[in-house]
């Protein structure tokens, strides 16, 4: 009998297209699987744009909400300082600042001190002695109260050294090397800030060699401690300066705490008045960024739920209840006036010119806005603040543990795992069925070849005793 060695070799059935147009029809169950897995997967990556949205929205409500124990007015109190000279002085402001013009005069300016080795060496050679020591510390004490120790090997035994070391520890000093015309080095110290609390004190077990009696380590003469070596050339003195008339004890240039949140810092000598006004760019910067994340939520809404009535088109999340739920409460936070507004003179946003588009975005009438803060600007900060609270509380509870973005997303992964296992069962199932269809007709295929064959010998038989 012949050998099938391919399925429909010896019964002429096209087992393979058999086998592909029944498995087509089997794995269709497997297919609406794949197809609804993808619509989860969609869904959960719009929740995640949605996460997102609202992410921004909070960090912009949080940056509108005083800090607690602060009062909305403070938080949100802002001043610039203008001079009409500023090359005589700068100014920092704080939220404590109280606004006015002040006549400023700056008689002097304070001074650096200055100090200069009392002892010259020749370039390279050995200025510090060591004795049996390894190392050495030199000692800056500055009269505002802060010391830096400088800790100096055997090798850095020079006055480059002891200049680089200086130079290389920022504490509160300079060093210089200056060298005369004979090629004799000094060294000079220089406070980094002028002012009486930048007075330099030297110190440490640094010994500076004395070159008239100084032979080597083990006879190194007279040697001169750090805390004597050297001579002020020049002293440290502060500011003198004139606020409204009145006399102002400085600190070097800085001149801190003499006005109500204003810190200011002396560059020139002379008069100029100083314009303390209220700075409002902050808060409206924080608003424009509020402004901008609400919207950029808003538009992840309608587009996250669209629906195109033309090409009978739905986003991945129309219909979505999350969706909804959102924009309920974001809207909701913004619209219901706060109860702690009762007595507010501003009770609502658009009252302070934020208010709300045909599309549902808002948008800022700077004019309306400025009106309400030059009227009362404490009204206005308690209103922002109040708004800010609420749409903070808002977005928190949405996006947090047990909120709608955590459990929609939750759901959707759990439905997505789901559906995974369904999808492993149902390809091991396929597996087998397609191997029960194909053992099912090699079988028939090898038993139609064998009746074939039996055929064409009877055919042949027949032939033979009809002659």
């Amino acid at each position: 009998m012949a050998t099938i060695s391919s399925a429909g070799i010896g019964s002429g059935l096209n087992v393979e297209s058999l086998v592909t147009g029944l498995m087509s029809i089997e794995r269709q169950p497997l297919s609406q699987l794949q197809k609804q897995q993808t619509s989860y997967q969609s869904k959960i990556s719009a929740i995640g744009t949605l996460k997102s949205a609202l992410s921004s929205l909070q960090t912009a409500a949080k940056a509108l909400t005083p800090s607690t124990g602060q009062t909305a007015t403070a938080s949100f109190s802002a001043y610039k300082a203008t001079f009409a000279d500023s090359t005589i002085a700068s100014a920092t402001t704080s939220n404590s600042a109280v606004a006015g013009t002040y006549s400023i005069d700056v008689t002097s300016l304070a001074t650096n001190q200055r100090l200069a080795l009392n002892t010259t060496y020749s370039a390279g050679a050995r200025a510090l002695t060591f004795g049996a020591d390894s190392s050495r510390t030199l000692t800056i004490s500055l009269a505002s109260g802060s010391t830096s120790t400088i800790t100096l090997d055997s090798s850095q035994n020079t006055l480059a050294a002891v200049r680089d070391a200086i130079n290389n520890a920022n504490a509160g000093a300079s060093a210089t090397i200056v060298t005369d015309t004979t090629g004799k080095q000094n060294l000079l110290l220089t406070a980094t800030t002028g002012g009486t609390a930048n007075k330099i004190t030297l110190g440490g077990t640094a010994t500076f060699v004395n070159p008239a009696n100084y032979v080597d380590e083990n006879n190194p003469g007279t040697p001169v401690a750090a805390s004597s070596a050297f001579t002020q050339t020049q002293a440290a003195t502060d500011a003198v300066v004139k606020i409204q008339g009145v006399s102002i004890a400085t600190s070097g240039n800085t001149i801190s705490n003499a006005l109500d949140g204003i810190d200011l810092t002396v560059s020139k000598t002379g008069s100029t008045t100083l314009t303390v006004s209220r700075d409002t760019s902050d808060l409206k910067d924080k608003l424009n960024t509020f402004v901008t994340a609400y919207n950029s939520l808003n538009s992840s809404i309608k587009s996250l739920g669209a629906y195109d009535a033309t090409t009978k088109t739905a986003a991945v999340l129309n219909g979505d209840t999350s969706l909804r739920t959102i924009q309920s409460q974001v809207r909701s936070a913004l619209t219901n006036a706060p109860a702690s507004l009762s007595g507010n003179a501003y009770k609502t946003l658009s009252s302070l010119g934020i208010s709300f588009q045909s599309d549902g975005s808002l948008t800022v009438d700077s004019t309306k806005f400025d009106k309400a803060v030059s009227t009362d600007f404490s009204a206005v900060a308690t209103a922002i603040g109040a708004y800010g609270s609420a749409l903070k509380t808002t977005t928190t509870d949405l996006l947090g543990t047990g909120g709608v973005i955590s459990s929609r997303t939750d759901g959707l992964t759990a439905s997505t795992k789901s559906i995974s296992k369904q999808i492993d069962a149902l390809n091991n199932r396929l597996t087998m069925i397609e191997q029960t269809y194909r053992a099912q007709f090699t079988a028939l295929d090898t038993t139609m070849a064998s009746m074939n064959t039996t055929s064409t010998y009877l055919t042949q038989q027949l032939a033979l005793l009809s002659k």
